[in-house]
């Protein structure tokens, strides 16, 4: 059994006699709050867990669409080894912002469980922590992973390669978080988690990916979504370039 192996056993064997467990999930002008929330809750409300929000400063941010928050943790102040390093989706110029991207890349490869929700896979994939894994996104980029090395899994809600946990977007928080407490804390208490937040989706419309949504709504939502793809599509490309030119 390996360090890794160590120490999730010895807090899942009984988390209020270790070490808190340290939780930190990235945040920036324009991140997508809804991506975050769900395992910021299921994760916070455990024991012995610290969450940090981390960002370069605490000066105020805003969530897309309008969702006034600030940092908790600066990159200098988070925890150098983290049990959990989460990222949700956030604006594509994070791919040009090399000091997020360090931050990412340093933390990534020593956090007991590196995850993503939505578009952050491809932050991840950037900072080189996404290279020989299987993972996904949304439907709408995740076949840009492959440019990072990574193998794209299409309609996976969550994708779990050794220590990597990608998912696609809102939902995904939560059952990425589900199966953190499981490993950190055990099984009773992730059924216990799942059934305090009375987690049981009954979509109402059943349109959730594009096998049932059909190929007119399909369609019809990537022709909306297309600014959204191209800047994220450009961010890609542009980074790629950099690094092959470096």
């Amino acid at each position: 059994m390996n360090q890794q192996d160590e120490g999730k056993r010895e807090i899942a064997a009984d988390p209020s006699a270790t070490r808190k467990l340290q939780i930190g999930i990235f945040v920036c002008p324009g991140y997508f709050p809804a991506d975050i929330i769900g395992l910021h809750t299921a994760l916070g409300v455990m024991p012995n867990a610290e969450v940090h929000l981390v960002w370069k400063n605490k000066d105020p941010i805003t969530g897309f669409p309008t969702f006034p928050t600030r940092a908790t943790s600066t990159f200098s102040e988070c925890p150098r080894d983290l049990d959990v390093l989460n990222i949700g989706a956030v604006p594509p110029e994070i791919l040009e912002d090399d000091e997020s991207i360090a931050f990412i890349a340093d933390r990534g490869s020593r956090a007991r469980w590196v995850t993503s929700v939505c578009a952050g896979s491809l932050v991840l994939g950037a900072a080189g922590l996404l290279r020989g894994y299987r993972a996904t996104s949304n439907f709408h980029v995740v076949d840009l992973l492959e440019h990072f090395g990574a193998t794209p899994v299409r309609g996976g809600r969550v994708v779990e390669d050794r220590n990597r946990l990608t998912a696609g977007p809102l939902v995904g928080s939560i059952e990425i978080a589900l199966r953190l407490i499981h490993d950190l804390y055990g099984e009773e208490d992730a059924r216990e988690s799942e059934f305090q937040m009375e987690y049981d989706p009954h979509p109402p419309y059943r349109t959730g990916s594009p096998d049932l949504a059909g190929p007119e709504l399909t369609a019809r939502v990537l022709a909306r979504s297309e600014p959204m793809i191209e800047m994220a599509r450009n961010a890609v490309q542009r980074f790629v370039a950099r690094r092959q030119a470096a």
